[in-house]
């Protein structure tokens, strides 16, 4: 797993590696002679394409045990934007073109769902919040049954039992979407403060960089109102805009994709997995993305995962383990015997990998949402300026 300081910085991920070699391709692009524009968008073009074809392909290649994991969405959120500034680099380079029809209206309907992906980015910042609570009983059940200093006694299963049953607790209300979690929003920013106090609307909810995050707020409906009306774009758009659509298009399916496996993995309000994708077969790049989203939709309907907190695969070990440990420590009677020592000794090596994952993964998958959160309102700046300025030329 990539090192919180490479997260944080990302200079060291392969991924993000790949991303800046775009840069260095795209120079080239800009050398080819002025008689030779039309091509060298199209090979431009082309390689965007190629791009999202490859990063995919690397996702969808994972075994059924690194799917859905921290890691792999660490890979993921890399993976997006590595797309992201390629795209926006398109953009940059067409910018004459971003404002006419039938440009104008795909730009549009991108920037609307791309603010739309701000909520979802918060509400995911949400959703690690409430892994590190559940992580903090964690830690007190294995504080609690550390026999280095002394024999196991009944005071240290009780207070193993309570931290358990305070994680059942938080876990349940996490399926809640009336709970207290969902109705916080902090926008990427510190919470509590007096500047936070006053931005809060009339509701009694913080206000997002996109919008209020209310109790009633869907992630489920939020994915339904981004994939509205994303279809391929026809062979005249294309035709009228020299395949620019045909990134926009691609770029939208991209996004769609993401914020829906990140709403699967980590605990959302109102998750919904009910998506639709329809890609069709001159999209390279739709043979992985539609792969890995079968792949994501027959882990959700796995009997074990349809009541869980979240597809990631740390959340199930920690429903798996945890059931374990409460059947444990609700039976067991003093003296413990030599193999409920040897039971109880592998339940706790289990929740202490569970524990490191968390302490390690947390951080950095955190921190990458809150870069795809800027890289998103950045780029949709950017193209509400770049609209702006061809209007007024008009």
């Amino acid at each position: 797993m990539p090192s919180t300081s490479n997260h944080a910085a990302g200079s060291s991920s392969p991924l993000t590696s790949l991303g800046r070699s775009i840069w260095t391709r795209r120079e080239q692009f800009h050398s080819v002679e002025d008689n030779h524009e039309s091509s060298a968008q199209e090979l431009e073009l082309q390689y965007f394409q190629k791009h999202v074809v490859d990063l995919f392909h690397d996702l969808s290649g994972v075994g059924a045990d690194e799917l859905l994991s921290i890691a792999w969405t660490q890979k993921l959120l890399d993976v997006f934007i590595s797309c992201l500034e390629e795209f926006r680099g398109i953009f940059l380079k067409n910018k004459e073109d971003i404002s006419k029809p039938p440009m104008d209206h795909w730009t549009d309907a991108y920037l609307d769902r791309s603010l739309k992906a701000l909520d979802i980015c918060n509400a995911a910042r949400d959703g690690i919040d409430k892994i590190r609570m559940w992580h903090k009983h964690l830690e007190i059940v294995l504080c609690a049954l550390d026999s280095r200093q002394r024999p196991y006694c009944e005071g240290q299963f009780r207070r193993a039992r309570k931290a358990l049953m305070d994680l059942a607790l938080e876990m349940l209300d996490g399926r809640d979407s009336g709970s207290a979690f969902s109705q916080r929003n902090w926008s990427f920013g510190r919470h509590n403060t007096r500047k936070d106090r006053h931005r809060r609307t009339s509701s009694g909810h913080s206000r997002s960089h996109s919008w209020s995050i209310s109790a009633s707020w869907s992630a489920a409906k939020q994915l339904q109102s981004i994939a509205n009306n994303l279809v391929a774009p026809r062979g005249n758009e294309n035709a009228a805009t020299n395949g620019l659509v045909g990134s926009v298009f691609t770029m939208s399916s991209v996004l769609m994709f993401v914020l829906s496996a990140l709403v699967a993995a980590i605990p959302c309000q109102d998750q919904g997995l009910n998506t639709h994708f329809s890609i069709p077969p001159q999209y390279s790049w739709g043979i992985p993305l539609i792969s890995l989203h079968e792949r994501i939709m027959e882990e959700s309907k796995k009997r074990e995962r349809q009541s869980s907190n979240g597809l990631l695969k740390e959340i199930y070990q920690v429903e798996k383990c945890t059931r374990h440990m409460t059947e444990f420590v609700d039976l067991v009677q003093f003296p413990l015997t030599e193999e409920q020592k040897m039971e109880l000794e592998q339940v706790l090596e289990e929740l202490a990998s569970i524990c490191e994952k968390f302490k390690n993964g947390l951080g950095p998958l955190e921190r990458q949402i809150r870069d795809v959160f800027r890289r998103i309102l950045n780029c949709r700046t950017e193209g509400l300026e770049l609209l702006s300025k061809g209007s007024n030329l008009e």
